[in-house]
This record gives C-alpha cells, structure tokens and sequence, in this order.
C-alpha cells in the first residue's frame, strides 16, 4: 500500500516536471515569435517614420526656400525704394544748389548794380546840395534887391502879407459861420419837431390818475357786521393796525377804504380779503394778518421793480434801485402813477434816443429812474432830483445817467445828450390832457405834512390822518405818555397844527393810549 502511494507521488510529481519543461518548451517558442512579430512591426514602423521624415525634410526645405524667396524679393523692394528715395534726394539736393547757385550769381549781380546806384545816388546829392546852395543864395540876393526895391525887410513884408490875409480870412470865416448858425437853427427845429412828433405818436398810454379811495366787495352785508364787530372793535383795530379809515355805509355789498396812501390802501384790503375769506375776525387776527400782508406787499413790490425792468430791457440795477422802482406803483405824482409815469418816460427816451442816433438803453434806463427821488416816505428839504441822483451815484450807474436824473428839472447843469432828451420827455409825459390833477396831489402833500406833525412830538408811535384829513389819529407809546401827558399832546399837536398848516373846516385831533400786556405759556 505504501509503495502504490510512493509511486503514486512519484509519478505525479514527474508529469508535473514533464508538463512544466513542456510549458517551458511552447513558452519560448511562443516568445520568439512575438520577438519576430515585435521585429517587424518595429522595422516597418521604422521605415514609415524614416519615409515620413524624408517627406517633412522635403516640405521644410521647400517652405524655407519660398521663405528665403519671399523675404529676398521684399528685401530688394526696401532696397530699390530706398535708392529711389536717395535718387530723389540727389536731384532734390542737385536742384537746390543749382537754385542757390543762380541766386548768389543773381545776388551778386544786384549787389554790382546797388553799389553802382549808390555811387549815382551820392554824386546826385552831391550835385544837388551844390544847386541847394547856388539857389540859396540867388534867393538870398534877389530877398535883398527886393528889400531895397521896396524898402522893407522880408519879416515886415511878411507880417503884412499875413495881416492882410487874417483879416481877410475873419471877414469869410464869420460870413460863413453866421450862414451855417442861421441854417442850423432851421434844420434843428425841424428836425426836433419830427423827432418829438414821431415819438409821441409811436407811444399811446393810457391816463393814469389815481384816487384816494378803494372798494372792497363782499358777497352778502352780513360780513358788514362781522367785520364792524362788537362795539365796533373789529374795525377799529383795523383802522389802528392799517391807518386805512373804512366807511360802512347802506352801499349793497361793498365796503369803501379811504386812505392816501396807496401801499396802506392796499394793504388793508388784502388784509380784509384775508380775514373774510378765513372767516376768523378779532384784534389779535387782525394785527397777525396785517403784519404777513406788509411782508407780502413788500415782495410783491421787488417783483414788480423786477418785472418792470425786464419788459424794458434793463440789466444790471442794484437790488436797492429795483425795490426803489417797485415802490413807485404805490406812489403818485400830481395824481398819476409815479410807475407808469417813469415806465412811459422809459419808452419815450428809448424811442427818442434811437431817431437821434444816440444809446436807445442808456436812454431807457435814465428815464425810468428820473423820478426815483420822489419815492421816499420822509419829507426832505433835498429835490427829488438831486436826491434822485445821489441815489443813482450811490449803487454805481453811470454818469450820463446820473446827470439826467439831476438835470431834468434843471438842478444841475446837463452834461451829456441823454440829460435834454429825459426832460422833455419828462415834460410830454405829464403834459398830457388828464394825466395830471394838481389839486389831488397838493391835498396828498396836506395829509403827509399833517402826519409829520404828529411824528415831530416825542412818544407818537403812529399817526393816521383820515377823513379827507379832517381826523388826525394819533397812537402813542403807552411807557412813554400817561394819560396827563396824552391829554396835553392832543393839545399841543392841534395847536401845532392851527399854526403851522392852513386848511379849510377843523382838524380833529385824537390821541389814542393803549396799555397791554401780552405773555406766552409754553
């Protein structure tokens, strides 16, 4: 049993030693023929790199050689374009000294022929100094024969040559001077008829008288008592807060304010249209309303000074002389309004200046502020032309300018063209029919004297006068005057007054003292 498995083993491990030098024997000859494939494959991949080689030499070979080609013919064009160049270059340069070889040949040719009229010109100013002198002295000699001839020296004989020909000349120079006056005075008053005709023709304006009175229109008369009030303390308030008097009478729907002040006109009744229309009406509401109105009025006022010299073309005012002319639609002059008044002057200078060839703004711009002077609330004993024109050289206008406001109702002498032309039309202006009452204007300058006797006593804070000036209201400042005090300046004023003013009917004299005191809770 033993044995069969030694032999067993035995014989299995020689066929595994058969079958391994087997596999060993087919492993090798497979080997070798994958070493021959593997030659071939390498030899043939070999000779198809070496082919393709050869063919990428040829081609490289080929493109440098075009290269070479290329670069060589681009090569030559630089060349044959830069001996071009230099060829032009020569004949340029050739040409030139040619040039400038015929202009030295030219040159010297000149220089030849100038030393040559040199040399003449000096032999003629050596002949002719000789001839100068030879003249001089013939001159000399036939002077002399002359002066024996006739017994004068030359000076004499010329001083009464002279004489005789100044005196000559004076008679024709004044012959002709009194033609040419006579002429002038001709043509000048033609011309300035035409002028002025053209003028006043080519600007229409209507009148502009102003009155003392205003009325305000309400929708129903029972605002009439709202606005009256309880014991009539509303409109007394009014009346002491505006200095306007309010006359509520039986006309339907209509309120008058009478005042000649245009500006307190005004003022009380936007404030009453205010008041009314917002329905609360008491003192304290009326004073508050009262006081934003004048601050309304007094932008309104630059806007209307703002506007007015656009429409005319004007540039360059001060600020001070703007607000100056928005004041003068507030003011009258002999009953016409002192804005329409100057914007009609304006235009009529302009118009004037243009026919006469002369600055048609310049013009324009003396003209609208001639009167500027009469805008002022204080009486001055300086006219308003004068005042007018130092205004005007205050805030830096010109002097032509300057010199027409103060020349214009012959203050000053007139200095420039521009100072006649705003007089007169200054004078055609207010010479129209119905564009002046003086009757209106004197009775405004009553009102205003009646009040500054009033501002002349100590402690008067306000003063109206109202009722066609048969009413002097006067409200004074209760720290200052007591009630003693304010019973002897009703007096004194009234007494000032029957003095110093003359006036038809009496003056009514009130002073009215208030104390009040006022404190805020915060």
């Amino acid at each position: 049993m033993d044995n069969n498995i030694i032999f067993l083993i035995v014989a299995g491990v020689a066929g595994l030693m058969i079958g391994f030098i087997i596999a060993k024997v087919l492993e090798r000859s497979k080997a070798s023929e994958i070493i021959k494939n593997a030659k071939k494959t390498s030899e043939s991949i070999l000779r198809d790199a070496k082919n393709e080689g050869e063919t990428i030499k040829k081609d490289k070979i080929l493109q440098a050689k075009e290269k070479f080609i290329e670069l060589k013919s681009e090569h030559e064009k630089v060349i044959l374009s830069r001996d071009k160049k230099m060829a032009e270059a020569e004949k340029r340069t050739r040409d030139k000294e040619s040039q400038v070889s015929n202009e030295l040949s030219k040159n010297k040719k000149l220089n030849v022929e100038l030393e040559e009229k040199i040399k003449e010109g000096e032999q003629r100013k050596d002949y002719l100094e000789k001839k100068q002198n030879e003249l001089k002295k013939l001159h000399k000699s036939q002077v002399q024969q002359l002066e024996v001839i006739s017994g004068l020296s030359a000076e004499e004989a010329k001083e009464q040559l002279v004489e005789s020909l100044k005196g000559q000349a004076k008679t024709d120079a004044m012959a002709l001077i009194q033609d040419t006056i006579e002429e002038a005075k001709l043509t000048a008053q033609q011309e300035a008829k035409k002028v002025i005709i053209n003028t006043i023709q080519r600007i229409g304006t209507e009148e502009a008288i102003e009155n003392c009175v205003s009325v305000f229109n309400i929708e129903s008369d029972d605002v009439k008592g709202r606005i009256i009030g309880r014991e009539g303390r509303n409109i007394r308030a009014i009346e002491a807060a505006t200095g306007v008097e309010i006359i509520v009478d039986d006309t339907p729907e209509a309120i008058i304010l009478s005042c000649f002040d245009s500006v307190r006109r005004e003022v009380a009744r936007l404030s009453l249209h205010k008041l009314v229309t917002d329905g609360r009406i008491h003192p304290a509401r009326i004073e508050e309303v009262v006081r934003k109105t004048r601050k309304q009025i007094d932008e309104e006022i630059i806007e209307v000074g703002k506007r007015t010299v656009i429409d005319l073309g004007i540039h360059g005012l001060h600020p001070e002389l703007i607000k100056t002319i928005g004041r003068m639609k507030y003011r009258s002059s002999y009953g016409q309004n002192l804005l329409q008044h100057s914007r009609e002057v304006a235009k009529l200078c302009g118009v004037m200046a243009s026919e006469l060839g002369l600055n048609p703004k310049l013009a324009k711009r003396a003209g609208l502020l001639h009167d500027i002077g009469k805008v002022p609330d204080t009486e001055t004993e300086v006219p308003h032309a004068i005042l007018g024109m130092q205004w005007a050289e205050k805030y830096g206008e010109k002097q032509e300018v300057c010199n027409a406001i103060g020349a214009h109702h012959d203050e000053v002498e007139m200095t420039s063209l521009i100072s006649p032309i705003v007089q007169v039309c200054d004078a055609i202006s207010g010479a129209r029919p119905g564009a002046r009452r003086q009757v209106l204007d004197s009775y405004i300058q009553r009102l205003k004297d009646l009040e500054g006797i009033a501002f002349g006593f100590d402690g008067v804070k306000k003063a109206y006068a109202i009722q066609a000036g048969r009413e002097l209201r006067v409200i004074v400042e209760s720290e200052k005057v007591n009630d003693e005090k304010a019973a002897s300046l009703s007096f004194e004023i009234s007494q000032k007054v029957q003095t110093d003013m003359t006036y038809p009917g009496q003056v009514k004299v009130t002073v009215i003292r208030e104390t009040r005191a006022v404190n805020i809770a915060k």
